[in-house]
Formats: C-alpha cells, structure tokens, sequence
C-alpha cells in the first residue's frame, strides 16, 4: 500500500492507490465524497477579440463591396476616421489625386496656424477672404491667400506641422497632390485636442465648414441621418490634361449623438461634375453602411 497528500488549489486532496497487476485501481476522496467537482470551460474570446473579429468582417464586406463598385465608375479612393473609436478605414488610402478646391482646407489651416503663430487674431481682411474661400469656394481669395501664406512653401511647411506626409503643394493651388489618408488626418487636427491649432482656431474652421453655401453641400453630407451635423469642403475641376475629364472631391465630418467620423474621397475621370458626385455619394453611403458608423 502507498498513500500520498497531494495539494492543489490549496485544498487537500488525499489519494489512495491500489497498485498491483492489470486492472490497478485508484479512489478519489475530497472532504465531501458525494461532491463532485466539474471541469471549467475553455474561456471563449474576449470582448476585445470579438470587436476585432466583428469589425475585421465589416472591412472584409466593405473592400468587396467598394472593389466591384470601382470596376463600374471612374477611380476614387476613401478614408474614414471614427473619432469615438480611434478605427480607421482606407480603400486605396496611399493613391495620389490632385485635389482642385479642398486643398483650401489646407490653406485655412495654414492661415490659422500662422496667426496663432503670432499671438494675434485674424484680420478683417482675412477673415472675409477666409469664409468667402470655404463657404462660397471663391478663388480669388484662395490665391490672395495661398501668396500672404508664403504660397507653395508656406503652405507645404504647415503642411508638415500637421502632419501631413503624403501631399505635395503646387504654386497652382488646386493642382496639389494628396492621398485621402493625408485628407483624413488633416480633418482630425481640425477637432482633435493634440493639434497644432488652439480650440479657439478648430471653433472657427467648424463655423466656416459648417455653413458652406447651399449649393455646395453635396458629397460627404450624403452619409448625414436626420438630426446628424456634418462640416464640409468640395473640389471640382475639369482638366485639360485628362481631356476635360473631372476631378471631384470632398472632405468633411459627420457628427451626432453616436458618430464621429471624419470622411475623404477623391476621384477623377468623371465625365461630368454631377457624375463625380454621385460617385462620391454612393461611395460615402456604402461605407457608413456597412462600417455601420
């Protein structure tokens, strides 16, 4: 005969073997002899492991859906930036697009930037060249500006600051290259506490972004439900180079009580504007869809 006390779980557990020939047996006693003790599940997936694998699925949906909508249309990129969650999202984020007229968000920043720079305000003269540049998209005062900036280098500097990286500056303003990526992240500095520009400059671009003519409210606004806000900045332009073929974009934001998103799309190759713009819409509905932001 051998006896042995073994401790596990800090528990006492005495076992008592017979140990013999063929058919040796042993007996299991705990303090209860009618208890039984079951054995614990396998612990399923966490929390954590079940929104990655929720939202590895709406990203897998999103790219098919977005892959076979582009082989019908004209080519786009999109890029969205939830704030509430920090998940981003891209659908060919790192093509470069020139970005006619929303290359004036940059500019604004830019203004801001160099105001704040200088512990001052904005002149009279700079803030009505500023609000007829974003709210009526003027170009006239978008040049006035982009050249009282430093023009090309001036605003590629500001650029740098909100770290931009894959946008190149072009004296010819609107012909400026830049990635949705690089238009997403220029979005998040317009809202974020961590960006280069005071709380007091993001009020002012969100009151100028907010109120854009009437006229101009197509694109990322598309993506807005009842009762939802949303900012908004759009480029068209036909270009030469292209055989008058469009350029359409637009960059902006959508909030409400459970969104927070930072939406850009650019396009080109439209044949005409309203063309470009159903693109955009259709494409900015698909992602909120099925995202489902």
């Amino acid at each position: 005969m051998m006896a042995a006390v073994i401790v596990l779980g800090g528990a006492g557990l005495l076992a008592k073997g017979v140990i013999g020939g063929e058919g040796a047996a042993a007996t299991f006693l705990t303090g209860d002899p009618s208890a039984v003790t079951a054995s614990p599940s396998p612990t399923g997936p966490s929390p954590e492991e079940l929104a990655r694998i929720a939202r590895a699925k709406k990203v897998k949906a999103l790219d098919a859906a977005l892959k076979k909508y582009a082989a019908t249309v004209p080519e786009f990129s999109v890029a969205v930036l939830d704030k509430k969650t920090g998940e981003s999202y891209a659908y060919r984020g790192d093509e470069h697009y020139e970005t006619a007229s929303v290359v004036k968000v940059q500019v604004l920043a830019c203004l801001l930037l160099t105001a704040q720079d200088g512990g001052r305000k904005l002149t009279s003269l700079e803030d009505t060249r500023a609000g007829k540049m974003i709210r009526l998209s003027d170009n006239q005062s978008t040049t006035e500006l982009f050249k009282s900036l430093g023009g090309r280098s001036g605003i590629q500097k500001c650029d740098k600051r909100m770290g931009l990286t894959g946008t190149t500056v072009n004296n010819a303003w609107g012909l400026t290259r830049t990635t949705v990526s690089d238009q997403v992240k220029l979005l998040s500095q317009l809202v974020s506490d961590d960006s280069p520009l005071s709380e007091k400059a993001r009020d002012y671009a969100h009151k100028l972004m907010s109120t854009v003519d009437s006229q101009q409210r197509w694109g990322v606004p598309a993506a807005a439900r009842t009762g939802e806000e949303f900012t908004v900045k759009n480029g068209w332009l036909p270009r030469s180079t292209e055989n008058n073929l469009w350029i359409v974009n637009s960059v902006g934001r959508i909030t409400g009580d459970d969104v927070d998103v930072s939406i850009a799309v650019l396009s080109h190759g439209h044949k005409t504007q309203q063309a470009g713009e159903a693109v955009i819409e259709k494409v900015v509905k698909t992602t909120r869809n099925l995202l489902r932001y």
